[in-house]
């Protein structure tokens, strides 16, 4: 007999508690073992004080369980409000976002009845790092982070996924033609570690051109895997192509703990009234089910869906005219799929589970030779607005402030290098970058930083951001302005 799972459960905000109870009665009416604890997090904690979204005991009966099945959360508007979701995964070490994408044709409309695609999205790194300052009247900044490790990580785990489901291609999308460094490491990452999975087919594609392609030619897609912000915006234009986003459960894995959850947001419109589709939490619970090795109960509600799509009982958000056979709300889509309990569908592939099936956690190597670090420069950022705002002035100003250590050797602003330039119709705002570099042979120490800062500020500069500028073992670790 299998032993009860302890799981953590909360209903979320919006339509969260009414999709919640749908998906729990249909798990439990299919088998599922599960021990439930309750937590409650999101909107009513935040707007009890806690601008976090979560309390503590809400993260001690995380720790005690280690799963986390998750209704739509909603983050307050307005500033000083972190996304909640977001606190969960990176506290979690939920690194890797696993959204599978079916389409339902011919029983759900759809431009694209090909549709079966794995969306692998690495998720606590990029933009979704959440740094971000205000740096000048005019200028607010955001930075993206991308490390090795979790490149390396997501990518491997993209390609586990495939060699174990049977999966036949990988395709990543970045875009290191602009972002050379950062998706340039991604990208580089993504190639050597699929050398080491011969027997699958390997794909790079820009963002840009991968997107249309995936929303066009869906049928040409395997498993994707891509950086944070790429995935959770290709993911749901991958998810819509099927009819609906509210189809599509998704599963957050890390070493240690995973959480499920649906993709889409919490509707607060449609909330109350009894019409939402618990589709994709019901879903992300069967994806719960396989990864808790309770795979029978898994296969039986998964079939007892498909059959119930097949009979055509659907919620308004699905429901067409001449495809769909009944509309429903939520609580008669539930009694659909549980009458359906012991039932396959007759169109649609029996869905089986087996321990194959297990969302894994695999093992990363993070041992690597450190590189050899040398300090060749320094970028200032500075907040100056002089009348014209001319880069010239600007550069004849920090001439006088230069010794022999460290020398300018450009300026540029929102990237774009205006000094040294003959062209100067190129629209400027109140923040410059000003790249000063070694002067020769002689070595730069960071106290030489610090008495260049420490000139500017006398010189009465507005200094609002420093990067140094490194050589790793002779590879330059800093990109070139756009135009140098």
């Amino acid at each position: 007999m299998t032993k009860r799972v302890p799981i953590t459960v909360t209903y979320g905000d919006g339509i969260g508690p009414e999709i919640m109870s749908a998906a729990l009665k249909i798990l439990q009416a299919g088998g599922a073992k599960l021990d439930i604890e309750t937590i409650e997090i999101g909107e009513k904690i935040y707007l009890a004080g806690n601008s976090s979204g979560i309390e503590q005991k809400s993260w001690e009966s995380l720790r005690r369980t280690g799963i986390f099945y998750k209704a739509p959360l909603t983050t307050p508007l307005g500033s000083g409000f972190k996304s909640v979701n977001v606190t969960i995964r990176k506290t979690l070490g939920l690194f890797s976002n696993v959204r599978p994408v079916m389409s339902y044709h011919p029983f759900v409309r759809t431009l694209h009845p090909k549709v079966d695609i794995v969306m692998i999205r690495e998720n606590e790194e990029d933009l979704y790092a959440g740094i971000e300052h205000r740096q000048t009247d005019e200028v607010y900044q955001t930075l993206k982070l991308i490390s090795r490790p979790g490149s390396e990580r997501i990518v491997r785990y993209a390609f586990e996924y495939a060699r174990r489901h049977g999966r036949k291609k990988v395709t990543c999308f970045t875009k290191d033609n602009i972002m050379k460094m950062t998706d340039g490491l991604f990208h580089k990452v993504f190639d050597q570690v699929g050398e080491e999975y011969p027997e699958i087919e390997r794909q790079h594609l820009i963002i840009d051109i991968g997107t249309a392609r995936a929303a066009t030619e869906p049928e040409n897609f395997d498993v994707i895997v891509m950086p944070n912000l790429y995935g959770d915006v290709v993911s749901d234009v991958v998810a819509q192509l099927t009819g609906s986003v509210g189809l599509a459960g998704s599963a957050n894995i890390g070493e240690h703990f995973a959480m499920f959850e649906a993709i889409h947001g919490s509707a607060p419109d449609i909330a109350g009234k009894g019409i939402a589709n618990p589709s994709g939490l019901l879903l992300a619970g069967v994806m719960m089910l396989a990864h808790l090795a309770q795979g029978e109960a898994a296969a039986r509600i998964h079939n007892a869906w498909l059959k119930t799509i097949e009979d055509g009982i659907h919620t308004g958000d699905i429901y067409s005219e001449g495809i769909s056979k009944q509309r429903v709300g939520t609580e008669a889509f539930t009694e659909a799929v549980i009458e359906r309990l012991g039932q396959s569908p007759e169109k649609f592939p029996v869905a089986a589970y087996s321990t194959a099936d297990t969302l894994m956690q695999i093992n990363f190597d993070r041992s690597r030779k450190t590189q050899r670090k040398e300090l060749v420069g320094i970028d200032l950022f500075l907040d100056w607005h002089e009348e014209g705002r001319d880069a010239s002035k600007l550069a004849d100003a920090l001439h006088k402030i230069t010794d022999e250590h460290l020398k300018l050797i450009m300026i540029t602003n929102r990237g774009q290098k205006v000094w040294p330039s003959d062209f100067t119709d190129t629209f400027c705002t109140d923040h410059w970058r000003c790249r000063f570099h070694s002067s020769g042979e002689l070595p730069i120490k960071y106290h030489d930083v610090l008495d260049l800062m420490r000139r500017a500020t006398d010189a009465g500069f507005d200094i609002i951001k420093t990067e140094n500028l490194y050589m790793f073992d002779g590879e330059r670790g800093y990109s070139l302005g756009q135009g140098q």
